[in-house]
């Protein structure tokens, strides 16, 4: 496989870059897994439970075994748990805050116990599971109960795993996988045209795959994806404050011509941050539609008139932010070609991601561009745009509030019922549409490419590796696979 980025730390408590989860998730195996319609089914875990609304207790199966032949037993998900609750403990502890207490009941039972009802915790049993006083060595050398053991770990070049032949649910149907680490994009291209690469995943520019897809050596796998592009606007700003000029905003912006033309069709355009295959998705929701008359209409109402009609100056002017990468420059270029057509003009500032990314916690912008990866619960609805999820406690980046909303996330993050949960969000859903906090600009199309002689490929919404496990090779006319 060929990727972009190298993975910085194989410990699924502690790695938190995505080329690290994606091999946590070939490495280890979780108590359970997210679904195709985003929901979490048992995987190590046979069932979960919840006794009442601050307990959890998962069964673990039986005989699932370590890479090195030790069974996976309740004290190692204890383990893994309980460093989260570990005060000097360095990893991603803060999903946990909520977790009072981890307890073995029995050798394959655990009870987990919370501070208050949150009906979004179980999403943090994703997590995998670690063997018990194994400590900082899975960082390099990982032993985990998954599909794959490590064979070789080279910083910055690549990762090698072998099929793990006790695996639970059967060994793969490959002898393994070498992550090759291939940090340019017209390189990675060239290598899978060359066949010295077999198989990338959403690490192609949609041009360049388009391009192989035209050229029709290779084979292309898509499916809907839910990672999440948006204009943020910041709503303490003069200008943005007003709820017609955001809406104008919007009506100007062609998103469809982005899809079709910047993204190459591998996208669709978005109507909110909860993903359509989600659960708890509303589509009964404000949405814009490209409408430049509506637009000056509303700017209009909004008391910025246009000062010489179809003249040179503008009505007025924005800086929008967004980030150097190719792609993300020319799609800043689409929507100041979209808005200066409603008379207002915009400043395109460019930096690097930490830059930006700095910028837009601090609330150092106008509008900015960036996205949202592997949304899988709508809870995501809280931290983006609850009234006290404001940077550095959350996600509220444009400082949205709405006492209305905040009343209806709080209803749903303690609710335990889905039915209500969904309803909640739905509400809730559909008034921060209507208050344009955010424009959303399209949900990604996930993509692999892949050898004629490579097959097994199927691409689930979060895009994760674990179908890896079912991927072979077999040139046609073979009969079996190797």
């Amino acid at each position: 496989m060929g990727t972009t980025n190298s993975a910085t730390n194989l410990d699924p408590r502690v790695g938190t870059d995505e080329a690290s989860q994606k091999i946590h998730q070939l490495i280890f195996n979780n108590l359970v897994h997210i679904a195709k319609d985003l929901s979490v089914v048992p995987e190590l875990a046979e069932s979960v439970e919840q006794p009442d609304p601050t307990t959890y207790v998962a069964r673990l199966r039986h005989g699932v075994l370590f890479h090195n032949g030790r069974e996976l037993t309740s004290d190692d998900v204890v383990y893994t748990f309980r460093s989260f609750l570990d005060p000097t403990f360095k990893g991603r502890s803060g999903a946990y805050r909520v977790l009072a207490a981890v307890n073995a009941l029995d050798r394959y039972t655990v009870e987990f116990k919370l501070k208050n009802p949150l009906g979004s915790f179980p999403i943090n049993f994703v997590m995998g599971i670690v063997q018990a006083g194994s400590g900082p060595a899975n960082a390099r050398t990982p032993i985990g109960t998954g599909p794959y053991r490590l064979t070789e770990f080279v910083a910055d070049d690549h990762v090698a795993l072998a099929a793990f032949d006790q695996h639970y649910a059967g060994r793969p149907r490959n002898g393994g996988i070498l992550l090759k680490v291939i940090p340019d994009d017209t390189m990675r291209g060239l290598e899978l045209r060359k066949g010295s690469v077999d198989l990338i995943v959403n690490d192609l520019s949609p041009d360049i795959v388009w391009q192989l897809q035209h050229e029709g050596r290779v084979q292309v796998e898509t499916a809907p994806g839910t990672d999440y592009a948006y204009i943020g606007l910041n709503l303490r700003d003069p200008i943005l404050s007003h709820l017609d000029v955001r809406k104008a905003l919007g009506y100007a912006i062609d998103r469809d011509a982005i899809v079709k033309y910047l993204r190459r069709g591998f996208a669709t355009t978005a109507v909110g941050i909860v993903p359509p295959m989600e659960w708890a998705f509303e589509r009964n929701v404000f949405d814009f539609t490209h409408d430049p008359a509506e637009a000056a209409r509303l700017l209009d109402a909004a008391g910025f008139p246009d000062p010489d009609g179809p003249g040179p100056l503008p009505r007025l002017r924005l800086s929008l932010k967004t980030s150097t990468t190719e792609v993300y420059r020319l799609q800043a270029a689409a929507i100041q070609h979209d808005l200066a057509r409603v008379g207002v003009a915009i400043d395109i500032r460019s930096s690097e991601f930490q830059t930006l990314s700095a910028d837009v916690l601090r609330g150092n912008f106008q509008l900015y561009t960036l996205q949202f990866v592997g949304v899988t619960d709508p809870d995501i609805l809280r931290l983006v745009y609850h009234s006290q999820q404001a940077p550095p406690a959350g996600l509220n980046r444009v400082r949205y509030r709405n006492p209305e909303v905040d009343r209806l996330i709080e209803e749903a993050a303690g609710a335990t019922d889905r039915a209500r949960r969904r309803e909640l969000y739905a509400q809730a859903q559909r008034i921060i549409a209507g208050d344009v906090p955010y424009i959303s600009l399209w949900y990604k199309t996930n993509v692999a490419i892949f050898q004629p002689d490579i097959h097994g490929v199927t691409l689930s919404p979060i895009a994760d590796f674990t179908f890896l496990k079912d991927v072979y090779r077999q040139a046609y006319g073979s009969r079996s696979g190797s």
